[in-house]
């Protein structure tokens, strides 16, 4: 006896029609990616702890190559109508970053089209077949019709890094859309790429398979494996991509930090401060011992800073380099014509933004509450008496000096205490299970974060007592043991 199809569940309808239809399109096991989840579910505060709200899953991804999706699938039921999973699937299509998305019931598909040209949804018979797609994402992308563009866009991701539990440590999807928009940039000869991401949302790992694919493809530098120039202005912003990231992918023989006034040849992946390029007078500094066109590709962490301004020292170093594909990522894109500090003016329009937004909407970062907390000092200002003097035994000069001047002009030792106080009650009354969360406290400098780690110290001894570390300064300062403890 048959199955009644209109009494079928979606499961079932998926088995009995719509992965047949896909197989029948030439769309392989491996090429179906079911129940694809996206993101990890919003979260949500609630009064002591937080939930997580639902994930976002498609159906089915439809791949070319592992990794590059390239459309997405949403299924219903036999007997409910295609068009309620069109709105699913467009959004699910959006996120992805992609121009196709597909509506079915197991009787009906809907095609929903992005293409700026010509964008529609329409009735189709069948399923494209994988080439048919993987062809239409090439021209979406500019790039179809050159053999270069093709093989990057082809091109394998590096499986190699791993989780805590021991599992592939896969990019997320938007680190998979800023790679692919990056890679087709790049084979459409574009020389500078800025991608925009939050903090907190992996730039490290973006930079990192994006680099692991671009050596898959030799025949985009001239048959050899890419040089790539990785900048940044401060030590962790090297030393943890390199030691974390590039070195358990590509080995000590083609990882290399540039430092001590030597310029090392004969490695793949170089790492480097824009200070220790300028080491030597300005004739011989160090970045000019290497050819201009030494680098494929110079990837520049955190380009909003110094590289960003026309006028800015380190520019230099970024002119020398301009034969090769300039890469820079950021969380905060400057344009400031005062400064003369422009990040968009230099590297052009982002190819791709994942916001702040987005990442607390994905459930990647963790949502927010401003509580604003203002101290009388702070709204009133402070005048020091007649004569009174400094630690030093230096009378203050008469002035109102308010929160511009404080810890920069005029220190109040009070003042930080009361911070340090507020804050480590705040902490003990939203403890969870006894634990007090763990906090970021920003200040204005090395001595004021010190100061702060005092005073925090000291209110929270209770805390200290059973863990040392409680309260630790991590600062440029205390490297090279910054992340310990934490």
């Amino acid at each position: 006896m048959g199955i009644d199809a209109y009494k079928m569940n979606e499961d079932e309808t998926c088995k009995r029609f719509v992965l047949p239809a896909l197989r029948a399109a030439g769309w392989s096991e491996k090429q179906i990616r079911p129940q694809y989840r996206i993101n990890d579910g919003r979260l949500v505060p609630t009064r002591r702890r937080h939930k997580r709200g639902a994930a976002l899953a498609a159906d089915y991804v439809l791949e070319y190559i592992p990794d590059v999706p390239i459309a997405v699938v949403e299924a219903k039921r036999y007997r409910i109508s295609e068009e309620n999973g069109v709105e699913q699937a467009r959004r699910y299509a959006r996120k992805l970053g992609l121009s196709f998305a597909y509506a079915t019931n197991g009787r009906n598909i809907v095609e929903i089209d992005f293409r700026a040209e010509k964008p529609a949804i329409r009735s189709i018979a069948r399923f494209p077949t994988p080439d048919e797609l993987w062809s239409r994402f090439l021209r979406d992308q500019g790039v179809r019709g050159t053999e270069t563009g093709e093989e990057l866009m082809s091109a394998p991701y590096d499986y190699t890094l791993r989780n805590t539990d021991n599992t592939v440590k896969r990019p997320r999807y938007y680190q998979r859309v800023a790679i692919t928009r990056a890679l087709a940039a790049l084979a459409r000869n574009e020389r500078r790429i800025l991608l925009v991401l939050a903090t907190g949302t992996g730039k490290t790992m973006l930079a990192l398979q994006l680099v692991a694919r671009l050596s898959q493809v030799p025949g985009a530098f001239g048959g050899r494996k890419p040089r790539v120039l990785y900048l940044a202005d401060r030590n962790m912003l090297i030393d943890d991509p390199k030691d974390r990231y590039f070195l358990p992918v590509f080995g000590e023989d083609d990882v290399h930090k540039i430092g001590g006034g030597r310029a090392k040849r004969g490695r793949k992946i170089y790492f480097a401060l824009y200070q220790s390029l300028e080491q030597g007078d300005a004739q011989a500094e160090l970045f000019r011992e290497y050819p201009s066109d030494y680098f494929d590709v110079v990837i520049v962490d955190e380009c909003h800073r110094g590289s960003a301004s026309s006028d800015s020292r380190w520019r230099k170093v970024l002119e020398h380099f301009a034969p090769a594909v300039q890469i820079g990522l950021t969380a905060t894109p400057v344009r400031d014509g005062v400064k003369k500090t422009d990040t968009y003016e230099y590297f052009g329009n982002p190819v791709y933004t994942y916001s702040l937004r987005d990442g607390i909407e994905d459930g990647f970062l963790s949502p927010y509450r401003v509580r604003r907390v203002r101290l009388n000092v702070d709204m009133q200002g402070y005048r020091p008496k007649p004569g009174e003097k400094d630690l030093y035994g230096r009378e203050i000069p008469d002035d109102l000096y308010g929160p511009k001047e404080f810890e920069r002009v005029m220190v109040i030792l009070e003042r930080t205490e009361t911070a340090a106080q507020y804050l480590i009650d705040y902490l003990r009354k939203n403890a969870e299970d006894g634990r007090l969360g763990k906090t970021l406290v920003f200040c204005e400098n090395n001595e004021h974060a010190g100061r702060m780690r005092t005073a925090l110290h000291n209110i929270a001894s209770e805390e200290v007592a059973v863990l040392p570390d409680f309260v630790k300064r991590i600062t440029s300062a205390d490297a090279p043991h910054v992340g310990e403890s934490l």
